[in-house]
């Protein structure tokens, strides 16, 4: 299967989508924000399951497009909450309009996902509506968890590993359930498929925070170190907490909470105590804990082999990046 011309199919679907010339202002950031590109691994995820079980793909573009709408307007919605200036290397939609604009134009976007999502066949529409309004749920609350994250002074691993879940994870499981409810799958395959996406999802970010921190600068292709100048609290900066003793704890909360410093004093300081601490094995070895609790779901699945293969080998390809 030729991933690149599935994602040239999935743009032109997007190209595609119905949205009025007037007012302007509400419909170009539309364009301009789908415009902006992206992996479409969720829209992907969604042919890929349903590729499991059929062959008739265009049946499932409109969809598929769906989830890519959704996770869009999620993203809009998102940089207006973080004060984020760059999506993707490009203004923000708030930055390039203005933030009630941002607002009212991602609406307008997860109101055109539910209308892509009509062209679903009756007999699982009201199926896929259950489950995606479960899914978008999650999501909203998981960007609700990690907003609280920012203001409160302790966040265990467990709470951490639900917003990942929530937040970023959910929408990788939905979009494979989604295949596999499309192509009529039966229930447990459809529920190993969207726990194959939930486990791959959360090793994901998991990996994207040991990559912040360990990648090689030329590899990452963005600055190393992000996390820790930001005082993200990631999965390795709560281990590291919870694992510290109190002279090593001290050392940590007093990097946290000054306010001058220089970056690359702070990096170096923060990751010698992880080092110290063997946080990097640790955040590597609940990584792979996920990545082998998703790929024996999707072992579980009974489906012909050999297209088992092209979603196996896709999946395997994004968990061995260097950025």
């Amino acid at each position: 299967m030729d991933l690149n011309k599935l994602v040239s199919k999935i743009n032109q679907e997007l190209l595609q989508l119905k949205v009025s010339d007037e007012p302007t202002e509400l419909y170009e950031p539309i364009r301009y924000i789908l415009d902006l590109g992206g992996k479409r691994l969720r829209p992907l995820l969604v042919i890929l399951a349903y590729s499991l079980y059929k062959n008739d793909i265009e049946k499932v573009l409109k969809p598929a497009a769906a989830v890519e709408v959704f996770h869009n307007f999620t993203l809009v919605h998102d940089d207006i909450m973080d004060e984020a200036p760059l999506r993707r290397g490009k203004a923000t939609v708030h930055e390039k309009w203005n933030s009630n604009l941002a607002i009212l134009s991602g609406d307008v976007m997860l109101i055109k996902a539910y209308e892509l999502f009509e062209t679903v066949d009756d007999a699982v529409f009201k199926r896929v509506i259950k489950a995606f309004n479960v899914c978008a749920i999650e999501v909203c609350e998981g960007q609700q968890h990690d907003m609280n994250f920012e203001t409160n002074d302790v966040v265990t691993a467990d709470e951490y590993m639900r917003m990942i879940r929530q937040k970023t994870a959910i929408l990788l499981g939905f979009s494979l359930e989604l295949g596999g409810i499309l192509a009529g799958a039966n229930k447990v395959d459809c529920k190993r498929l969207k726990e194959f996406g939930i486990d791959i999802g959360i090793g994901f970010q998991l990996k994207d925070d040991l990559l912040d921190v360990y990648a090689h600068k030329a590899d990452f292709g963005k600055q190393v170190g992000g996390d820790i100048i930001a005082n993200k609290k990631t999965f390795l900066l709560i281990k590291a907490l919870e694992n510290a003793d109190v002279a090593t704890k001290i050392t940590i909360e007093g990097w946290l909470k000054k306010e001058n410093f220089d970056k690359k004093e702070k990096v170096a300081a923060v990751k010698a105590i992880y080092d110290k601490l063997k946080i990097r094995y640790i955040a590597e070895e609940k990584t792979n804990e996920y990545f082998e609790k998703g790929f024996q779901s999707l072992e579980d699945l009974a489906v012909n082999e050999e297209r088992k293969n092209v979603l196996l080998t896709f999946t395997k390809n994004l968990i061995n990046r260097k950025k």
